[in-house]
């Protein structure tokens, strides 16, 4: 599973890293730190869980275990 960051439109509420400080990685300023990230083994559903407390949604799930058709 990956998370994909749109950082344009985070905006610093940082809810992202207040369910999941150990996925969440944030700059200096409070801003998602990187465009995207592989989520460890285990910890999807907390994962999915910090994108979905964005109220930007700056962050999307992207699992490659799921296709389409």
């Amino acid at each position: 599973m990956k998370i994909i960051v749109n950082r344009s439109s985070c905006v610093g509420h940082a809810r992202c890293a207040a369910v999941a400080p150990e996925i969440f990685p944030l700059d200096d300023d409070g801003y998602i730190a990187t465009d995207s990230f592989t989520v460890l083994e285990g910890q999807e559903q907390l994962a999915q869980r910090g994108a979905r407390a964005c109220p930007e949604r700056a962050l999307s799930v992207a699992d490659p275990k799921k296709t389409d058709g």
